[in-house]
């Protein structure tokens, strides 16, 4: 039985979950999703276009979700982990469920729990004993080390690496190519820029950048 299913947000990060959710269906026996289409309060005429040229329509925004079918699922494909906190609770409000997106090519290790709206995209590693909370999103080809934790609206962006034992706050923001070291704390809405490699923990708040970051 395929699962009706919206993506919230037609910008890039949109658009690439909906690349999740076709190669899932690609690599199951039978299709798991049916794409219901887009929803966004703003999108760009450019966006726009790009969501008709993969075949998939605009819905409108996202009060379209409030007299969804009740079966319908969503998942929020907006990059930024701050904007998706806020419109996680917009959405909330409409009372379809979150669903996670895993990339065929994404590896989940054993004893790890991730909540709602969990997505992985293609090449995303975690090894084992790692929580993760609502709405994370795992870019291309990251690392996430055993017995982390990742709270909720975390985003860990291309090529970076939360080494084993760490803790990311709520809506954190792992720039691309930037490196957390074993053991270490980064604190809630605190940024680490691109490239950056955390040596100590990161005060809430905080944005940091460097090598080492400061």
């Amino acid at each position: 039985m395929t699962i009706p299913l919206v993506i919230v947000g037609c910008g890039g990060h949109g658009r690439e979950a909906l690349t999740i959710a076709r190669a899932m269906n690609a690599e199951a026996d039978q299709p798991c999703w049916r794409l219901l289409g887009f929803v966004d309060d703003r999108p760009s005429e450019v966006n726009l276009k790009r969501v008709q040229q993969l075949d998939v329509r605009y819905l409108g925004g996202l009060a379209w979700l409030r007299d969804a079918p009740a079966d319908t699922h969503h998942v929020i494909g907006i990059g930024d982990p701050r904007v998706r906190r806020a419109v996680a609770e917009r959405v909330d409000a409409y009372a379809t469920p979150a669903t996670s997106l895993v990339h065929p090519e994404a590896t989940i290790g054993p004893d790890t729990r991730h909540g709602p709206g969990f997505v992985a995209f293609a090449g995303a590693r975690v090894t084992t004993n790692v929580t993760i909370g609502r709405h994370v999103h795992l870019n291309q080809n990251v690392t996430v080390g055993h017995d982390s934790t990742l709270a909720d609206f975390v985003s860990v962006n291309p090529l970076a690496a939360v080494s084993g034992d760490c803790e990311l706050g709520e809506a954190v923001l792992i720039g691309t190519t930037a490196a957390v070291l074993q053991g270490l704390r980064v604190g809630r809405d605190a940024t680490v820029g691109a490239g950056a490699c955390v040596t100590r923990d990161v005060p809430a708040a905080a944005v940091v950048k460097g090598v080492p970051a400061r």
